[in-house]
């Protein structure tokens, strides 16, 4: 079973639903952990776009990167530059990817211009989720 990191600034919103959708894409095909360079907690709105898309993320934690240290991860996948750009030695043959996506949590404006945010921002890490498990897992 291949072991999978994704890693943000924060673990409140990408690195959270990107977790959610490589755990559905794949399946029991591979073990998947999100973390950050920084802990935030969950942000509420990703909570609530995910559960939009029918997957209940309120489970989840904010972890930070060190609490991984021991695992050797086959992947570890940044989702945005901060993260890409601070993050820490593994000790590991991970293989490394990156993918950019905007911060929906920086949106600004009334509630359903910061939902249809959150909304935009899930659908790229779905896609990319979806086809990334194409690629590297099956």
């Amino acid at each position: 079973m291949k072991k999978v990191l994704f890693l943000c600034t924060g673990n409140s919103c990408r690195s959270q639903l990107a977790e959610a959708y490589l755990r559905h894409f794949a399946g029991n095909q591979a073990e998947v952990y999100s973390a950050g360079v920084e802990t935030h907690g969950v942000n509420p709105r990703a909570i609530a776009t995910m559960k939009e898309d029918g997957i209940d993320i309120s489970g989840h934690t904010s972890n930070h990167v060190d609490e991984y240290r021991n695992i050797d991860f086959d992947f570890v996948i940044t989702v945005c530059d901060h993260a890409r750009e601070v993050c820490p030695y593994f000790p590991t043959n991970a293989q490394k990817f990156h993918h950019n996506f905007s911060d929906p949590a920086k949106a600004a404006g009334d509630e359903a211009t910061i939902m249809a945010a959150f909304a935009s921002v899930r659908e790229e890490i779905k896609a990319y989720c979806e086809a990334w498990v194409g690629e590297n897992i099956r």
